[in-house]
């Protein structure tokens, strides 16, 4: 693609319920998508379903646990991006994790060590001079350790606080970070957890604040999550201790 080709979006875990949501939405503002994930298979089932042209989107194998094939992934992009998604996701609650390593370690992996394993190398591309805007899909989870999943929780805990200190160090660059702080999204991953049904939210709902957001870091979607992710902000430990 040429240097006036249309803003290329790359989704990172682009099998995600968010992610294939999001999809359509950057495509319909013009942009050319690039879906990146394990489950190649799963998103041309997708993009065919949803009748979206090969010329605005492709589709492309990524895994994040992979991390030697990272700096190829990205070489081998054919135009590189203006916006990144970062919304690969991998869930194990707490009683699977705690006696099995190996569980806790995809989740650290797939959340945290393979997110900075590719954002690290997206930014220090200097050439790339179309980079403006980095998003990361996070949980309410990480805000505050509860002993129901803080396994799960301490990973996206670790990914927000590598992002906000990323929207630091691309500040002079003019390149926007953002943290989606997400709570209960009803998808795939979610699914059989039996969480509180009031409370659920759709993917779309998610998506539309991924590709709305603006220059704040923090994005927490849905007026009664950002009271929860307030309150869980403030709670005394005392408190949070009483939670589930």
């Amino acid at each position: 693609m040429s240097s006036t080709s249309p803003e290329t979006v790359l989704i990172l875990g682009a099998n995600s319920d968010v992610a294939k949501a999001a999809i359509p939405m950057y495509i319909a503002r013009g942009y050319y998508v690039i879906a990146a994930s394990r489950s190649t298979d799963a998103l041309q089932a997708f993009a065919l379903q949803q009748q979206l042209s090969s010329e605005k989107l492709l589709i492309s194998y990524f895994d994040a646990t992979d991390f030697d094939n990272h700096q190829q992934f990205y070489n081998d992009l054919p135009v590189k991006p203006s916006i990144v998604l970062y919304a690969a996701g991998f869930l194990v609650q707490n009683e699977e994790a705690i006696p099995d390593f190996e569980k806790t370690f995809t989740m650290m992996k797939v959340h945290y060590c393979g997110a900075l394993s590719m954002l690290n190398i997206i930014v220090m591309d200097y050439e790339n001079t179309r980079l403006r805007k980095i998003i990361g899909l996070s949980s309410l989870s990480g805000v505050r350790g509860r002993k129901s999943n803080f396994i799960y929780g301490s990973t996206k805990a670790a990914f927000t606080q590598y992002l906000a200190g990323l929207r630091q160090y691309l500040f002079p660059r003019k390149v926007t970070v953002n943290v989606i702080v997400a709570g209960y999204i009803r998808s795939k991953m979610t699914a059989g957890l039996g969480l509180t049904e009031s409370l659920m939210l759709e993917p779309v709902f998610i998506a539309k604040a991924v590709v709305n957001a603006g220059s704040r870091f923090t994005i927490v979607p849905g007026f009664k999550w950002k009271i929860i992710y307030n309150m869980l902000r403030i709670m005394p430990e005392g408190l949070v201790a009483k939670l589930p």
